[in-house]
């Protein structure tokens, strides 16, 4: 029993003066009810809207407060004509719109009904539905105030609710833009953060290192092969997108595959810079998988919306490159955008992949340890 005893403390000892045991035994849970539980949520809050008051009577102020105070919506005020509204809508700025016409109360107390205009964004259709239901419901509340607890509403209010981008609510517009960035993401990270590893375990590394090759042409070399059948995987699920799911792309084939190739350099040179580090193919595996996984899921848009989380995690997602491919794709193949639209993320990607292309040159070792 005393044996057994001075195991078990032995092992404890194991333990405890392992860091990465303790983070995965302890930081691991905890990280994870906080994220899972608090800040990944499917509810829509504080979603950026514009509001378009033509009538700007008491009527229409009355309704506009109460979408105000329901904490679901942030009424954008530089976006008060159409217009406006519609760059707004194809740069992202808005995820609905609401059109107050003329004469609006007195079409409510005079005819007893009037018409409100109610425009979503639907290529995400999840939360355009759940928008649109949110103003439904505050117009029925208001409707049932004026009715004054009657069983027959005498004053009602008709939401015409207009789906821009994906007027069929069909789930594919958001469905193939997140698994574009994600399989991407996985295979061209996961297929390259092994490569410069596995020449180290099998002990080739030695040859290229004394060969004429400069530590540039080796970590392109490594990078080279994945480019081109990650390209082959983008052409399959367009051409899956289209000719099976149905999905027409609306903008540029060109510029489409351009800012995928640009994204597929960016996730090669974060692959690479993982290979350096690491000594073994299963650490790079585990990091590329578990550290990639995670964040394209949680914080490229694709799941959840951004606007939902916490300030601290909004921050975080903008290191993650899938969040801004995401918004690309969904710009050229679904708003049908052109480069002016996508400019800044396009820049962004750029400035990722630099950082860790020559983060990966200075942390390549000529000389093996």
């Amino acid at each position: 029993m005393e044996q057994f005893i001075a195991f078990v403390k032995k092992e404890f000892y194991h333990v405890l003066r392992d860091r990465r045991t303790l983070f995965i035994l302890f930081g691991m849970p905890l990280a994870q009810i906080l994220i899972f539980g608090f800040a990944l949520t499917n509810e829509v809050k504080n979603a950026r809207i514009a509001v378009f008051d033509q009538a700007k009577d008491e009527a229409s102020q009355q309704l506009i407060s109460r979408i105000t105070a329901s904490g679901y919506f942030e009424i954008q005020e530089d976006v008060m004509d159409n217009s406006l509204m519609e760059d707004a809508f194809k740069s992202g700025k808005i995820k609905l719109a609401i059109i107050f016409p003329r004469h609006f109360e007195n079409d409510l107390f005079h005819q007893h009904h009037a018409q409100i205009q109610v425009i979503a964004d639907a290529s995400d259709p999840n939360t355009a539905t759940t928008l649109t239901s949110y103003i439904s419901s505050i117009i029925q509340d208001y409707q049932a105030e004026l009715a004054g607890g009657a069983a027959v509403m005498p004053y009602q209010i008709i939401p015409e609710i207009r789906m821009l981008y994906n007027p069929q609510l069909k789930g594919a517009p958001n469905f193939v833009p997140g698994v574009m960035a994600l399989v991407l993401m996985l295979v061209s990270v996961m297929m390259t953060a092994i490569s410069i590893v596995r020449e180290k375990e099998t002990g080739t590394m030695e040859v290229l290192l004394v060969s004429p090759f400069k530590p540039t042409w080796v970590i392109l070399s490594k990078a080279v092969p994945y480019l081109i059948l990650s390209l082959v995987n983008v052409l399959t699920i367009l051409l899956m997108s289209v000719y099976v799911l149905d999905l027409p792309i609306a903008g540029s084939w060109v510029l489409l595959l351009a800012e995928s190739t640009l994204f597929i350099i960016t996730c090669l040179t974060l692959g690479i810079f993982i290979s350096i580090k690491t000594k073994s193919q299963q650490v790079a595996m585990l990091i590329s998988l578990m550290g990639m996984l995670l964040p394209t899921i949680m914080f490229s848009g694709f799941m959840f919306p951004i606007e939902n989380m916490p300030l601290p995690l909004q921050l975080i997602s903008n290191v993650v490159p899938a969040k801004w491919f995401y918004i690309i794709i969904k710009s050229i193949m679904i708003k049908g955008l052109g480069f002016e639209g996508i400019w800044k993320e396009t820049l962004i990607l750029i400035m990722i992949t630099l950082f860790f292309f020559l983060l990966s040159l200075r942390s390549f070792k000529i000389r093996l340890e």
